[in-house]
């Protein structure tokens, strides 16, 4: 639930109202809380304004899932399937853009304006394995350079995961980090 609050807001509230606190109590000739209000209200309103500058808002859901994909993620989810789906649906800061390490790393980030963007997830089942697929507005990286990368992608999420690329539109990309059989994994 907390990966879900932003850092930024809370400050700004919690700082917004100290501070508040600390000019009525100016007012009212209380120097206790009227100091409270200065050194406490308004260092955490000004770290409020700096951490919502620096805020990257989560990666929404475009799909709710099912109880039955929860479950199967419960059994088949690799550790970097997990750590994917955490990362982009909680608020980032410092960082202009959702996976940008990886995507910069893979080579599908030529600069930070043709940088790929994550503007989508959703959790699914694919021929009775667990699926985490990321869905990207991509109008810069074409199909043809992400498939290029697909094996190097399939190295880079490394072993128990399979990667399919896909375009389902224009300009879109969908990247489908599938969890591998045992099978799949030893061959």
């Amino acid at each position: 639930m907390l990966r879900q609050v932003s850092l930024g807001k809370l400050g700004l509230v919690v700082g917004g109202l100290i501070t508040i606190v600390g000019f009525v109590a100016y007012f009212i000739d209380n120097p206790t809380l009227n100091l409270v209000g200065f050194f406490y209200g308004i260092p955490l309103l000004l770290g409020g304004l700096a951490l919502t500058a620096a805020e990257l808002k989560p990666v929404p859901y475009t799909q709710p899932t099912s109880p039955e994909v929860v479950a199967l993620r419960q059994q088949q989810a690799t550790a970097t399937q997990n750590q994917v789906r955490l990362d982009i649906t909680r608020y980032r800061y410092g960082q202009s853009a959702h996976l940008d390490t990886a995507l910069e790393r893979l080579g599908l980030a030529p600069t930070d304006e043709e940088r790929p963007i994550v503007k989508g997830v959703r959790e699914t089942q694919i021929d009775g394995a667990y699926g985490l697929i990321l869905e990207f507005d991509s109008p810069f990286v074409t199909l043809e350079q992400w498939q290029k990368k697909q094996d190097k992608m399939q190295s880079f999420f490394g072993p128990g995961v399979r990667v399919e690329v896909t375009q389902p539109a224009e300009d879109e990309i969908e990247i489908a980090m599938i969890a591998a059989s045992s099978q799949e994994t030893s061959s």
